[in-house]
């Protein structure tokens, strides 16, 4: 079994795909993200699979897709936000390196806009964004290996932190 490098966790705009393609980068491994490879999958884009075919058909393709790239995918992983509410998945990740990036509301509002193709923050951006962070940090901390604080950071600094760290886990 090939696994990840890094799986990299955390809510919308904590920075997962920018900072995972850097990290990976600097590792000189593959970056890829779970949503991504999702849209692959489903062949249209995440809102549309919402709107299509609903939240639970979606969840089901990202717990398929997720156990797969966990068993297969060499490089830095980024999952999508809700990933870690499957159990069966936050318990998949216990056997790999996982880092949570942990923001704070103000700034993750800065970063993802307020909701535009994301399909579970287009009503009341701010306050669902809010509930979904409260409600899944303790998910995303359950699961971590890693912690690392992106507020106020660049990408740049965060991911030097992360490669120092994957380089010397110890």
């Amino acid at each position: 079994m090939t696994a990840p490098a890094a799986v990299i966790v955390g809510p919308p705009g904590a920075g997962k795909t920018t900072i995972g393609q850097a990290v990976a980068a600097l590792l000189g491994v593959d970056f890829a993200d779970t949503d991504h490879l999702i849209e692959e999958r489903a062949g249209k884009p995440i809102p549309e699979i919402f709107f299509d075919d609903g939240e639970d058909a979606f969840r089901a393709l990202e717990r398929t897709t997720i156990a797969e790239a966990l068993g297969s995918f060499p490089g830095v992983l980024a999952l999508g936000g809700g990933s870690i509410l499957h159990e069966g998945t936050r318990e998949s990740l216990r056997e790999h390196t996982v880092v949570f990036l942990s923001v704070e509301l103000s700034d993750a509002v800065k970063r993802v806009g307020l909701g535009a193709g994301r399909p579970l923050l287009s009503v009341n951006p701010r306050a669902t964004l809010k509930y979904l962070m409260e409600q899944r940090r303790p998910l995303y901390a359950s699961v971590a290996t890693h912690t690392i604080a992106t507020d106020a950071r660049t990408p740049e600094e965060i991911a030097a932190e992360l490669a120092a760290l994957l380089k010397n886990p110890g």
